[in-house]
C-alpha cells in the first residue's frame, strides 16, 4: 500500500492519545459514541476503508469480508486475540491482519493471580456480606476459605501469559504444572520449577486450581468439555481469563451446582456480554466483566502497536505483528 493518507475506520472508542495520533497520520473515521457496530455497519466499513481497526467485539467473518472493497488491504486489530476475524477469508482477499501481542501479558497475569487469590479465600463473597450489613463481627469458624500455599496449579497454555502467571503463582507458594501443545524450553521449566503434562486429562485430575491461559481457536473450542470438567476433583477451582469459548459453560454451571467443583473465577464468558443467570446467583463464583487487560498502560501500548502496524504497512513494509493464517493451528497454547 502506497497511499499517503489512507482511510482508517476505527470500530470502537480508543484512548484519546491514540486517536489524536491517528488523526495526525491518517484520514480517520472514529467511533465517538463507542457503540459496537452492527454487521451491516461493519460491511459498510470494509467496503470503504483502506485500513480497518476492529476490536474483539466485532465479528469480521466471511459474510462481512464479502463486502470488502479492493482498497482494503489491512485489518489492524486492536487486541491480541483474532478469533473474531476470519483469517482464511482475509487471506483469500489479499488482506493482511495484524494484532497487538505481548503488551497485555502482565496485566492479564495480574488479573489471573487476583482471581486465584479471590476465589479460594471468598473475597468477593465477604465483601458482599459486609456491604449488605450482615457482618456481626469476627468468629473463628465464619467465612473459612482455603490457603493457596502448597497447592498445585495447572496452567493450560504456557505461552507468555501462562508463564507470567506461573512466576506470580510460584512466589505465592503454588506448585506449577502445565499442559501445552509444545513443551517449553528446559530453562523455563527450571526457572518455574514447572511439571509438564503431555496429557491434559491426567493433569486435570490431579490439580487443586486450573488456570485457562490459551487462546480461543477452532482447536481449543470447548477444550474443557463436559467430559474433561468431570475429571476435576471436588475441591478444585477453575480460573479463566482467556476466552469463554474454551470452556463448556453449561457443563461448568452444572458441576458447580452439584458441588463437583469447588468454585470458579471467570473474567470471560461463552456468550458475553450475556452471563448465565445461574452463575450470577452462585456465591462460590467470582465474576468480572472481561477486564483482565483493562489498564490505561495496556490500552495505550495496544494503540501504539496498532499505529506502528498501520504506518509500517502504509510505508510498504511488512508490519511487525502480522498474523499468520496458521496461528491457531501452530500455537494453540502459546
Amino acid at each position: 500500500m502506497s497511499l499517503k493518507k489512507p482511510l482508517v475506520i476505527v470500530t470502537r472508542k480508543l484512548p484519546d492519545a491514540i486517536e489524536t495520533r491517528m488523526m495526525e497520520l491518517f484520514k480517520v473515521e472514529l467511533n465517538v459514541d463507542d457503540v459496537p457496530l452492527t454487521q451491516e455497519q461493519l460491511a459498510d466499513a470494509v467496503k470503504r476503508a483502506d485500513v480497518l481497526v476492529p476490536t474483539v467485539t466485532d465479528r469480521i467473518d466471511s459474510r462481512v469480508l464479502a463486502h470488502a472493497g479492493p482498497q482494503l488491504r489491512l485489518i489492524a486489530n486492536f487486541g491480541t486475540g483474532v478469533d473474531h476475524i476470519d483469517l482464511a477469508a482475509a487471506r483469500q482477499r489479499g488482506i493482511t491482519v495484524t494484532n497487538t501481542p505481548g503488551v497485555l501479558t502482565e496485566d492479564t497475569a495480574d488479573m489471573t493471580m487476583a482471581l486465584i487469590l479471590a476465589v479460594p479465600r471468598r473475597l468477593t463473597e465477604g465483601e458482599r456480606l459486609l456491604r449488605a450489613g450482615t457482618w456481626e463481627g469476627w468468629s473463628p469458624t465464619w467465612m473459612l476459605g482455603h490457603r493457596i500455599w502448597g497447592k498445585r496449579l495447572g496452567i493450560i497454555g504456557m505461552g507468555r501469559i501462562g508463564q507470567a502467571v506461573a512466576r506470580r503463582a510460584k512466589a505465592f507458594g503454588l506448585s506449577i504444572h502445565y499442559h501445552n501443545r509444545h513443551r517449553v524450553a528446559a530453562e523455563v521449566e527450571d526457572e518455574l520449577e514447572a511439571t509438564y503434562w503431555e496429557s491434559l486429562d491426567q493433569m486435570l485430575a490431579r490439580m487443586d486450581i486450573i488456570s485457562v491461559n490459551c487462546p480461543h481457536t477452532p482447536a481449543t473450542y470447548h477444550l474443557l468439555s463436559a467430559r474433561r470438567l468431570q475429571l476435576l476433583q471436588p475441591h478444585c477451582y477453575i480460573i479463566n481469563t482467556s476466552r469463554g469459548e474454551v470452556i463448556d459453560e453449561n457443563a461448568l454451571v452444572r458441576l458447580l451446582e452439584q458441588g463437583k467443583i469447588a468454585g470458579a473465577g471467570l473474567d470471560v464468558f461463552e456468550q458475553e456480554p450475556a452471563v448465565n443467570p445461574k452463575l450470577l446467583a452462585m456465591d462460590n463464583v467470582v465474576l468480572l466483566p472481561h477486564m483482565g487487560s483493562a489498564t490505561i498502560e495496556g490500552r495505550l501500548d495496544m494503540g501504539e502497536k496498532v499505529l506502528i502496524n498501520i504506518k509500517t504497512f502504509v510505508d510498504g513494509h511488512t508490519p511487525p505483528d502480522r498474523v499468520l493464517l496458521d496461528l491457531g493451528a501452530e500455537s494453540v497454547y502459546s
